[in-house]
């Protein structure tokens, strides 16, 4: 719960400020829209605090929500190529170029009809980047493109890591078990199922391998691996304060698991299919995997949930109590939980967050994935049709910065994007005084910085900043 509080500071010998906020539960999902199709990711080009690109997975669009106006546009960003419509197959996954603003890039990754392959595709914004709408349905160009030999397991996520390379993740290419060859895709190195690559789609055309990716120049392994040992890494994200790479992989019949590869840590061997989380594959018994396999950061049982959708370690500025907490679900039961990780970034403590997120009746049903804006609030992604914000319960006490001069004083803080403002004075704390409204700061969408300057009176004022 966030408690009743005040932040006193002394301007000159008679003026006083302080910030103060109700009592509020801490954090809550606030519907963005519930006009979509099958939403399976969210996000936005960087820097660019007006929109949100919303992926839809069989039709294959890619849909604009204007956070100036609060409305989803009509007309889509991107009309896609043809998808198949599988339940894990169709448009998967989005990311937008680190120089998008002026290059005008960005990357899908679908399963063209048949369902027979994975393809990466770049295409290309219309006009200006930064402001325009539209994709040329005409750019896409194939960047990357690998076999799929069933239906499931397509894996699909791709980002941009703070090293500029494009990463991707991939499925063990379907069925259960990974049963494809002696040791399953997996443990192969030999192919770019069950893994993530990572790819430089700068240095050359369609793409070169990051020059210093572990494999890069062996004989027999691929050059684009960067890890490997994953069953279905279906949502992944950096940490953009840390740059560590979380990973979602979706379990087989015991445990669904969370993994985490320091920034810059390539080769690390996850396990799958010798291991399932932290336990011996029972259907493997005496299989053991082909380099020492990495413990998940923290893993659950089906008994919690059967299909973990990865989210985001929280680096936004709307609930300060949940920053640095990677906050992740389960799609099969709509659970939630949140992981404070330790000092290593690697291993933390897991807290169910059920009950404050998505109480019952439960706002959110099936959790296909997370997203973040570009100031780093979070959004879920509903396969039945919505996408929410994670936003703050009540009002945000405002960190204030006030400084003053002879004949008057400045108040400045940071408001929030839809966060009212109110600066109210009193001529003391005393029951004989009370608040009055000075000034009402309307909320706006985006974050913006209130300077408010006011002149002294000579005699004794106190003055608070409170959010409505």
């Amino acid at each position: 719960m966030r408690c009743q509080g005040a932040v006193w500071g002394l301007i000159t010998s008679a003026v006083f400020f302080c910030a103060t906020l109700s009592v509020n539960a801490d954090y809550r999902v606030e519907l963005v829209t519930d006009e979509v199709s099958r939403p399976v990711f969210v996000c936005a080009p960087p820097g660019d605090t007006n929109r949100l690109f919303i992926v839809e997975q069989h039709s294959a669009l890619i849909r604009i929500f204007d956070r100036t106006t609060g409305t989803l546009n009509e007309a889509p960003f991107l009309d896609g190529p043809p998808v198949e419509d599988g339940s894990e197959q169709g448009l998967l996954g989005l990311a937008f170029h680190p120089g998008y603003r002026t290059n005008g890039f960005f990357y899908i990754n679908i399963t063209p009809p048949g369902g027979t392959r994975t393809e990466v595709l770049r295409f290309e914004a219309e006009g200006d980047p930064a402001t325009s709408n539209t994709a040329d349905a005409e750019s896409g160009e194939l960047i990357l493109t690998f076999p799929q030999p069933q239906a499931n397991h397509n894996g699909g996520w791709m980002g941009f890591g703070p090293d500029g390379y494009l990463y991707i993740s991939t499925g063990d290419g379907g069925g259960g078990d990974d049963r494809h060859g002696p040791i399953g895709h997996a443990q192969n190195r030999a192919n770019l199922l069950g893994k993530i690559l990572r790819v430089d789609v700068d240095s050359a055309f369609p793409y070169d391998s990051a020059p210093d990716n572990p494999f890069k120049g062996h004989a027999t392994y691929a050059d684009e691996i960067w890890a490997f040992g994953l069953r279905n890494p279906w949502r992944c994200s950096f940490d953009r304060e840390t740059g560590n790479l979380w990973i979602g992989d979706v379990g087989q019949n015991r445990e669904e698991e969370i993994d985490v590869i320091p920034s810059g840590l390539g080769g690390l061997n996850f396990g799958w299919r010798p291991r399932e989380g932290n336990t011996q594959n029972p259907s493997f018994p005496n299989e053991t995997p082909v380099t020492p396999a990495v413990d998940p950061v923290t893993a659950y049982s089906h008994s919690l949930g059967y299909s973990v959708t990865g989210g985001y370690v929280y680096r936004g500025s709307a609930i300060p109590e949940l920053r640095g907490n990677y906050i992740f679900a389960d799609y099969g039961t709509a659970r939630f939980w949140t992981l404070t990780p330790d000092a290593s970034g690697t291993n933390g403590t897991r807290q169910e967050i059920t009950a404050e997120i998505n109480p019952s009746p439960r706002a959110v049903s099936d959790v296909s994935s997370f997203g973040e804006d570009a100031e780093g609030e979070l959004y879920i992604c509903d396969l039945d049709g919505a996408v929410f914000k994670i936003v703050p319960e009540g009002p945000i006490a405002p960190t204030v910065q006030i400084s003053g001069s002879d004949d008057e004083f400045v108040i400045q803080f940071e408001a929030l994007g839809g966060q009212e403002y109110t600066l109210e004075k009193r001529d003391s704390l005393t029951a004989e005084s009370a608040w009055s409204t000075a000034q009402t700061i309307p909320g706006e969408a985006n974050n913006r910085t209130i300077s408010i300057t006011n002149s002294l009176s000579g005699t004794q004022q106190y003055f608070r900043v409170r959010g409505n």
